[in-house]
C-alpha cells in the first residue's frame, strides 16, 4: 500500500468499510464509474485507458510524495473490494479547507447511495478534521442530483452557498450547491 507523506495515518475504518490510500489496481473500475457518471462531475469527456494511465503514473504517483499535495484521494473499500473513490481535492493548506470528492459504484447508486455517501463522509471526516485539523470541508455539485442533498444534510453539511446559473451543462445554464461542514460546530 502506498502512503501519503502529509498524513500520518493511512487506513481509516467504520465497521466493514474503510478508506485507504489510492490503489492503482482500481484505476480502471474508477474510470469505468467516472464515465458512467460523467453528467455530474466536472470532465468534460469520457476517460481512456490511455489518459487514467497517464493520471495515476503522473499526477497521483506525485501527491504521496508531498508534504501538501493539492489533492489526497482514497479507495473506499466493502469488505477489502474497492466500490468507490474519493478524498479531498482543491485543498487549501493555508486556510484549513476542501472539497469533498466521492463516487461510487454506479451499480449501487440506486438501493445505496444514501448509505455509502454517509459512510464515506464519516471516513473523511476523520482525515480532515482529526488528522489534518482542517476547519472546513464542503461539497462542489451541479443541482442535479436531489437525493446527494438530503443525504448531506442527514451527515450535517449546510447549504452554504448557490451560485445561480454558475455552468452550462447539456445547453442549459445550472445552479451549483456548496454544502459544507464545519470543526467543532
Amino acid at each position: 500500500m502506498k502512503v501519503y507523506k502529509a498524513l500520518n495515518k493511512q487506513t481509516f475504518t467504520v465497521g466493514q468499510y474503510t478508506i485507504v490510500p489510492i490503489r492503482y489496481e482500481d484505476r480502471f473500475e474508477i474510470m469505468k464509474w467516472r464515465n458512467e457518471q460523467i453528467y455530474h462531475l466536472r470532465q468534460d469527456k469520457p476517460l481512456t485507458i490511455e489518459t487514467q494511465e497517464n493520471y495515476f503514473n503522473n499526477v497521483i504517483s506525485e501527491l504521496f510524495k508531498q508534504d501538501k499535495p493539492n489533492q489526497i484521494l482514497f479507495s473506499y473499500m466493502e469488505n477489502e473490494v474497492c466500490i468507490g473513490y474519493g478524498g479531498m481535492v482543491h485543498i487549501n493548506w493555508v486556510d484549513k479547507n476542501a472539497e469533498i470528492s466521492f463516487i461510487m459504484n454506479t451499480d449501487l447508486e440506486k438501493e445505496f447511495f444514501h448509505n455509502h455517501w454517509n459512510l464515506f463522509l464519516n471516513l473523511i471526516e476523520k482525515v480532515a478534521f482529526d488528522e489534518l485539523n482542517f476547519h472546513k470541508i464542503f461539497v462542489y455539485a451541479f443541482d442535479l442530483r436531489q437525493h446527494l442533498y438530503i443525504a448531506l444534510k442527514n451527515s450535517g453539511y449546510i447549504e452554504d452557498a448557490r451560485l445561480t446559473e454558475h455552468c452550462l451543462i447539456k445547453d442549459n445554464f445550472t445552479d451549483v450547491l456548496i454544502y459544507s461542514k464545519f470543526h467543532n460546530l
